[in-house]
């Protein structure tokens, strides 16, 4: 081998000698990168350039939800400003169910915990449920104002939908039955959901108030309103995995942290500067990531309530997601672009493009393998390769850590041995 350079000494021109080389690699040219393709960065930007694997172009209109189901890996539903909702298939072009008789815009889709109940909720008024294997539907009614979301109980087929009237309800999808309202806010309902506990039921509104339910009894137990509490609408919410608390976000820029058994606020979350679109708690850690139209995702450590790091955009956050139980998650932006984030480090290591409009809302598969994105443009894309894949192990004298990042066709593998 050839002797190791000097640093203080200008070795000029290093030739390796055949006795240097240990292996050699026969590479095909065409499974090369291109030399200017750089994952994660938003300098390589090409006019037209598509990362996703899969395009659902079935809506005739904008679309403003996606859901994937939480048992099939590969079954998707989307809705949007044509009135209608789709299933269909990841990878399987040829098939699509229409989820028709929808009045309206197709506001917010969610599968039961099971997956063998889809809800659409519209700005119809209506909520339809859909059985997955038999194609039944069933109507849901009740709400005199547009459908703004829709959520399963998380151990059942009861169904929570909250409305522009001011109302929260709850019907038994089974039965086709009425179970619940919940009336005491004073604005559109914009955001809520059972704990992950059940016990429990939260809703954001319109009113900058926060109220906690008692799902049986349909009285409120705790109103969160008022300093030091948001002075502006409310806009998302996420449940810890405990059910002990809950972050909302609010067009004033902030974001709150709440006791759900005591209704106080535990923790002010204030950075933005303006509309805070999307919040997230992770399965694993405590912390918090909250989006907003200031551009920037802030991730936050709420053993301290001060920020971990921040990842600036080049337009509005629209919508997050934790990527199952690992330290990345993915933004949806103004800008069209769907983009993979690493919350220790704060570092963007993936960008994924192909939509030409907004993104409005993100979804994992069931396997945590594809990320599905459902855009203003009318499309719903499909990318994977979206996570760095790691893993350790012991062996006989020596331990080794192996990394592996998978981007496009390139892996590329640290070995460290120790």
């Amino acid at each position: 081998m050839n002797a190791p350079p000097n640093d203080e000494e200008d070795q000029g021109e290093i030739f390796l000698e055949e006795d240097d080389i240990i292996h050699e690699i026969n590479v095909d040219e065409e499974d090369l990168p291109d030399v200017d393709e750089e994952a994660g960065s938003d300098a390589d930007d090409t006019e037209g350039a598509d990362d996703s694997v899969h395009i659902f172009t079935g809506h005739t209109g904008e679309l403003y939800t996606v859901a994937c189901s939480p048992t099939d890996p590969l079954l998707v539903a989307t809705g949007g400003g044509d009135d209608k909702g789709y299933l269909w298939r990841i990878g399987q072009g040829d098939w699509a169910q229409e989820l028709r008789d929808h009045r309206d815009s197709v506001s917010s889709l969610a599968f039961s915990s099971d997956g063998q109940l889809l809800a659409s909720g519209s700005f119809d008024k209506l909520v339809q449920v859909w059985d997955i294997n038999s194609d039944r539907k069933s109507t849901l009614e009740g709400p005199a104002g547009g459908i703004e979301w829709v959520r399963w109980h998380p151990r059942g087929h009861i169904l929570l939908a909250g409305s522009e009237d001011s109302t929260v309800w709850m019907w038994n999808a089974d039965r086709n039955a009425y179970l619940n309202m919940f009336s005491g806010h004073g604005g559109s309902v914009t955001c809520g959901d059972f704990t992950p506990n059940g016990k429990t039921i939260c809703t954001g509104s319109d009113d900058a108030t926060l109220r906690i339910w008692n799902p049986k009894t349909g009285q409120s137990i705790h109103v969160v309103r008022g300093h030091p509490y948001h002075t502006d609408g409310l806009t998302c919410l996420a449940i810890s995995s405990d059910s002990n608390l809950v972050l909302s976000g609010s067009r004033d820029g902030s974001a709150n942290i709440v006791n759900i058994a005591t209704g106080k606020v535990v923790s002010s979350l204030t950075p933005h500067a303006e509309s805070v679109e999307c919040v997230g708690l992770p399965l694993s850690s405590p912390w918090a990531a909250t989006g907003g139209m200031d551009q920037k995702l802030i991730v936050w450590d709420l053993q301290h309530s001060l920020p971990r790091c921040t990842c600036d955009h080049e337009d509005g956050v629209t919508c997050l997601s934790w990527l199952g139980v690992s330290r990345y998650l993915a933004t949806g932006c103004v800008d069209g672009k769907v983009r993979v984030w690493d919350s220790l480090s704060g570092d963007c290591v993936r960008t994924f493009r192909g939509h030409s409009h907004a993104i409005q809302s993100l979804a994992i598969s069931a396997a945590g393998d594809f990320l599905v994105s459902a855009s203003l443009d009318g499309t719903a894309r499909v990318f994977e390769g979206f996570l760095p894949l790691s893993a350790s192990f012991m062996g006989s004298a020596e331990l080794f850590d192996l990394v592996l990042s998978v981007y496009d066709s390139r892996i590329s593998v640290i070995v460290t041995v120790g």
